[in-house]
């Protein structure tokens, strides 16, 4: 919880219980009453808004502590996603980082394949071009 909403929240406790303290007190004091019975009404009264302050602090204080107990398991479910989500990522890159290799390597080996058949047919044809001025130089 941030400093500010702690704040928030103790002044409005206060508040609540201060008015009801003060509401009470002036009802008290304007009934029509002996002294020594307002002064008993006015310790019973005083006890009776203590108890209700301390349950409602253990009340808030409960109801904090399951807020936070909330928001720490949220926080460590999307921690678990996102780690998850990250290695499935990961190995969607690899089988695609794999495939591209394969399809290199493959593209490659043609490559080769199709240049050594080329090397091939130009030796072939520089024989055949060697032989052809060589007979034409003994025709003549």
């Amino acid at each position: 919880m941030t400093n500010e909403v702690k704040g928030l929240s103790k002044g409005l406790v206060v508040g609540i219980f201060a008015g009801a303290a003060f509401g009470a007190i002036l009802t008290l004091l304007y009934a029509p009453k002996s002294g020594k019975k307002l002064r008993g009404d006015i310790k019973t009264r005083t006890r009776d808004l203590t108890e209700d302050a301390e349950n409602y602090l253990l009340n808030a204080k409960k109801k904090a502590f399951q807020l936070f107990d909330d928001v720490k398991k949220k926080s460590e479910s999307l921690v678990i996603d996102s780690e998850s989500g990250l290695e499935s990522i990961m190995d969607e890159s690899e089988q695609l980082l794999n495939d591209a290799k394969s399809i290199v390597d493959n593209s490659v080996h043609v490559g080769k394949g199709k240049l050594k058949k080329e090397r091939e047919r130009f030796k072939l044809a520089m024989k055949a071009g060697i032989n052809a001025y060589q007979d034409e130089k003994k025709d003549r």
